[in-house]
């Protein structure tokens, strides 16, 4: 019902500028995180605030649950986010998502997804908002690794951004498809800056992945 009735809402934000529907769209996530909190137990704390930059960024985040995808907009400062097109289908939960100026991409696509990843984000990031994007492209479980897509490198690499890197351990938790949630305290861990001006998307991607799994190895022991 919550979801239905912020879809509705999110629709009459239309008019007006983006920031405005993003605060007011993006009050489901904290409804959303606070339930988890109240009804689950499912707490959270975020180390290295410290790390994130004065302006707009690519984050390249871990993935492992529907926790971080609800959290990170509104734990972090207003982003993009880089999602498959398809979810934009499915309704109440895509109209809100399209009001948010997502960036929707068919995977399938190929290098026509990373030249549209590329031009809407330059956009994005001239505007003062963020782009978020999982390299992993799907939840993973708890201890296991997927391959990183180059779409946030490339992107990052063309612009000359910044990029911010983070893990988390919210798969303990919120376990990807499973109704059933674990209470506890997840861990959002923001690491430092990696300025891509100058590096290879393959060089970039790299080292955001080496700083993320190492991290990840760290974060074993909060769950």
């Amino acid at each position: 019902m919550l979801t239905v009735i912020f879809s509705v809402i999110a629709l009459f934000t239309f008019p007006f500028s983006a920031r405005i529907r993003y605060r007011t769209i993006t009050l489901w996530n904290r409804i959303v995180v606070w339930l988890a909190a109240v009804i689950c137990g499912i707490r959270y704390r975020v180390i290295g605030l410290e790390n994130l930059p004065g302006t707009p960024a690519v984050v390249m985040a871990k993935h492992q649950s529907a926790w971080e995808t609800i959290a990170l907009p509104v734990l972090l400062p207003p982003m993009a986010i880089v999602i498959k097109r398809e979810l934009l289908w499915v309704p109440f939960f895509g109209w809100g998502m399209a009001m948010l100026s997502p960036i929707a991409i068919n995977r399938a696509e190929g290098r026509a997804a990373l030249k549209q990843i590329v031009e809407q984000g330059r956009v994005r990031l001239a505007e003062g908002f963020g782009v978020m994007i999982f390299p992993e492209g799907t939840r993973m479980a708890p201890g296991e690794i997927g391959r990183y897509g180059i779409g946030g490198s490339w992107l990052a690499s063309h612009v000359n951004a910044l990029v911010v890197p983070v893990a988390h351990n919210a798969g303990e938790f919120w376990p990807k498809n499973s109704f059933l949630k674990r209470p506890g305290l997840i861990t959002l861990s923001i690491g430092p800056v990696i300025d891509a001006t100058g590096m290879k998307p393959d060089a970039l991607n790299e080292q955001v992945k080496t700083w993320i799994e190492a991290e990840m190895q760290q974060l074993q022991g909060y769950a």
